[in-house]
């Protein structure tokens, strides 16, 4: 393969294996002088742990607690490195101020390009500097960073942006607790480095996307006296590790304060004993398909071409050299193809990556090995606004995450071999599994019929021939050139996507030979809606929006939400309800507004009821019945902004039915 495989985009070849020796003091030098070259953001030594030699959860081991010690002053070094200039709020990328955005009656000055707008220029363009195959976060990520380097760039997705894996992700923005853990006691420098550069984006992530995320608690509860220390190191090396680029550093709770601030944690668990206290530390949340979607629409603000819905159903290749030059692509939606050519073609499909591999070479190999990761979604009673917890090791050695999210709960994950597939679902075999490893550590009554959603992602893990399950593959990415030209990104998480994305951007630069008009700006550039967000913005929203179908001020609640998914272009989805009288909300006991139906349509690339009800806003996945209630109302709102007739309405209330399913039953399997 020309060019070798690469992870991070450094020309060291991939491993297979882990550090070759055992002995401490060998794997804390390789990560010291790896660290030295490399501090934060760099390649990756590669490597995937074997089995761990550490102890269990039930042995305690004075070693680990040393080698947690000696790590932490280590990478008190790695920290020093960092420049506080590079993360200093003054070097924050305002891309237009909100007299530029918005007219005096409160809508786009400027709107995105419609989507028929879009494909007509993928179609009448000589030729792309940038061609990216893939919607998912790495590639509304790349589009984004390349069309901000000055770049002509386009991406096609064959479903809808974040239709895939990157909607459906435990929705946390971390570094990584268990790789971290896995590090030491496998002696894994490849999952150390993954802890580093996660903690690296971690918080750019929710700097650059203010309205889409927030610091949020996790609670680590602690049932015997030995599990104290441990997760107090373990967390603190956690926070040492993050360095200027932490959040709030962790701490020790005893049980009656854990109690009290998650009133649903057991003080007794049966397999475990009695509650010795909580160790909580900070990670990010946010909302992972709103923020997908919003990279491509900011790639499109920049100069982008974006299209959803159209597939590439063949590469082009240059007829002298062989070279993948563009792509004969499919608008799903008129059925019609055409071809578009670029000087340089990126695959970002995720699970989907060695399909496209294969349209270049056939012959090569497989790289992706998918796993399953199931969620549930509860009620909000089961967890608490301001915390979230972890169950540190299930059963079967697996680890859940118990998180409040859009005033629900969300439990997860799984870690299993899966089938590629478009339409993952979980099955109840997962379901069941999630409510027996919560239940031993909540004194609510645990019950499927509490279960209003569920849902289940594929994760494009690298493969390794020598795991023997994918929860021991690490998360790190990939990119590599084929020998025809194309470029293939895959692997890694939702956390470091801007990170990757600025690797793959630098690999098609160099391999296509293209000038960018200036250095990659994405460390310090917003999405669109946060430059002109801010915490009290939703005070602003509920007192400026006049309620068009009763007297009266805006519900709060309702104010949160707008701003929560839309940050300063709430304002223009409340003017839409003024103006059209479409305030009322879409389902009981939730705070999405007809207006935002209309809002996704005009400026959103929403097609259909399945691209609202699941990603415009995640109704879908936080309620699948108050989703089929709100599904008539969508239709035909849709249908007027779209122009649907009467058989595409019919068939899109069918098909949306049929989309609810998968996420209110559980397959056998």
């Amino acid at each position: 393969v020309e060019g070798g495989l690469e992870r991070a985009g450094k020309s060291k070849k991939l491993s297979t294996s882990a550090p070759p020796s055992s002995d401490s003091a060998v794997f804390l030098r390789q990560a010291e002088q790896q660290a030295a070259k490399n501090p934060v953001g760099g390649g990756s030594a590669g490597g995937a742990g074997g089995k761990g030699r550490g102890p269990g959860r039930d042995e305690p081991s004075p070693f680990i607690l040393r080698s947690a010690a000696i790590a932490a002053a280590g990478a008190l070094a790695v920290v020093a490195l960092v420049d506080p200039e590079e993360y200093s709020s003054s070097n924050i990328l305002v891309r237009r101020h909100p007299s530029d955005i918005f007219d005096k009656r409160g809508y786009p000055k400027r709107p995105v390009p419609t989507r028929c707008e879009q494909i007509q220029r993928l179609k009448q363009e000589e030729e792309f500097d940038l061609l990216i195959i893939g919607g998912g976060a790495t590639g509304t990520g790349m589009a984004a960073d390349a069309a901000t380097r000055g770049l002509k760039t386009a991406v096609v997705e064959a479903n809808d942006f974040a239709s895939g894996t990157s909607s459906r992700s435990t929705k946390l923005a971390h570094g990584g607790v268990r790789y971290l853990e896995k590090a030491f006691k496998n002696f894994d420098y490849s999952q150390l480095h993954l802890v580093f550069e996660a903690l690296s984006e971690r918080k750019r992530l929710l700097r650059n996307a203010p309205h889409l995320s927030r610091q949020l608690p996790i609670m680590t509860p602690c049932y015997h006296f030995w599990e104290v220390p441990y997760f107090w190191a373990g967390m603190k090396v956690y926070d040492t590790l993050a360095g200027r680029q932490g959040l709030t550093w962790s701490r020790y709770l005893t049980p009656y304060e854990a109690v009290r601030q998650f009133p649903t944690l057991r003080t007794e668990n049966v397999h475990e004993g009695t509650l010795k206290g909580s160790i909580v530390y900070y990670d990010g949340q946010f909302n992972d398909a709103r923020l997908c979607l919003l990279l491509a629409c900011t790639a499109a603000e920049e100069g982008a071409a974006v299209a959803n819905y159209t597939e590439v159903v063949g590469l082009l290749k240059d007829e002298d050299t062989g070279r993948v030059r563009g792509a004969k692509c499919r608008d799903k939606l008129t059925g019609r193809t055409f071809e578009v050519r670029a000087r340089q073609v990126v695959n970002a499909c995720g699970p989907f990556s060695d399909a496209v591999r294969q349209m270049s070479d056939p012959e090569a190999r497989a790289l992706v090995a998918p796993s399953s990761g199931v969620h549930i979604t509860l009620p909000d009673y089961y967890s608490v606004e301001g915390y979230g917890m972890i169950v540190p090791k299930t059963r079967d050695g697996r680890v859940v995450f118990l998180l409040p999210w859009e005033g629900h709960t969300i439990a997860g994950t799984t870690d299993s071999e899966s089938e590629i597939t478009f339409n993952p679902r979980p099955s109840e075999k997962d379901i069941r599994f999630i409510l027996e490893a919560i239940e031993d550590y909540l004194s609510v009554k645990v019950r499927r019929e509490d279960v209003s959603s569920a849902w289940s992602g594929i994760r494009p893990l690298i493969s390794n021939p020598d795991s023997a399950n994918t929860s021991e593959l690490v998360r790190d990415h990939l990119i590599m050139t084929d020998r025809n030209g194309l470029v293939t990104i895959c692997g890694g998480k939702w956390t470091t996507y801007r990170l990757m994305a600025e690797q793959g951007v630098d690999r098609a630069i160099e391999e296509g030979k293209l000038s960018p008009k200036g250095a990659c700006r994405t460390p310090s550039l917003k999405v669109v809606g946060g430059d002109g967000y801010h915490l009290g913005l939703h005070t602003e929203i509920a007192q400026e929006y006049v309620v068009p179908h009763r007297p009266g001020a805006i519900d709060t609640r309702v104010a949160k939400h707008l701003t929560a998914a839309y940050g300063d272009r709430a304002r223009v989805v409340t003017r839409i309800a003024e103006d059209q009288g479409l305030g009322h909300r879409l389902a009981r006991g939730h705070p999405q507004l007809e207006a935002e139906v209309a809002y996704a349509a005009r400026y959103e690339y929403c097609t259909g009821v399945e691209d609202f009800l699941a990603r415009r806003t995640r109704l879908a996945f936080l309620d699948a019945r108050a989703a089929e209630q709100a599904l008539p109302r969508v239709v035909a709102i849709l249908g007027k902004e779209l122009k649907w007739g009467w058989f595409r309405r019919r068939k899109e209330l069918a098909q949306g039915k049929e989309m609810l399913k998968t996420f209110s039953q559980g397959t056998t399997a």
